[in-house]
């Protein structure tokens, strides 16, 4: 916790003590940390002079903010109209049951993390799903473990070293 309060001191000092600079500053603490730790929140709030409730009910009306880390490999999801279409919930459903976390969690090795997007601009090869910088086109729930596995065997091997 104490490496988040100076890294977000150096962040306040740049910014204007004014409540109507809020989500600019809670952009440049999630560029920061990559999400919005509690902490980081708390002392946002301190800063502005309003409560934490406050500051939560703005961050969790975006959905560009996050409350929880990315995994080292972020998977992401589109539901897109047309991957929505095309099964693209159902593939979501899969890959939650296959990581045994809900959308926007992180698997406890901190290995894996899973969102949905909008749209990722892969129309016609929906249902898409992206692993880092890689497009996995065409999916079904049948496809997920097959998709996955390599993954998992990287994070047993990291979790052994």
């Amino acid at each position: 916790m104490e490496g988040v309060v100076e890294e977000l001191a150096e962040i306040l000092a740049l910014c204007e003590r004014d409540r109507s600079r809020l989500i600019p500053i809670l952009q440049r603490v999630q560029d920061a940390f990559g999400y919005l730790p509690k902490e980081a929140l708390l002392e946002v709030a301190s800063y502005l002079g309003m409560t934490d409730v406050q500051i939560y009910g703005v961050a969790s009306f975006y959905n560009h903010f996050r409350f929880t880390p990315l995994g080292k490999h972020p998977i992401q999801m589109c539901m897109g109209t047309a991957c929505h279409m095309v099964g693209g919930r159902l593939v979501l459903e899969a890959l939650e049951r296959a990581l045994d976390i809900e959308v926007g969690g992180i698997t406890e090795d901190r290995e894996l993390s899973l969102d949905r997007v909008a749209c990722i601009g892969c129309c016609g090869l929906a249902p898409v799903m992206v692993i880092g910088e890689k497009i996995y086109p065409k999916m079904s729930p049948a496809k997920v473990d097959e998709a996955l596995v390599n993954l998992k065997i990287k994070a047993q091997e990291a979790a052994k070293d």
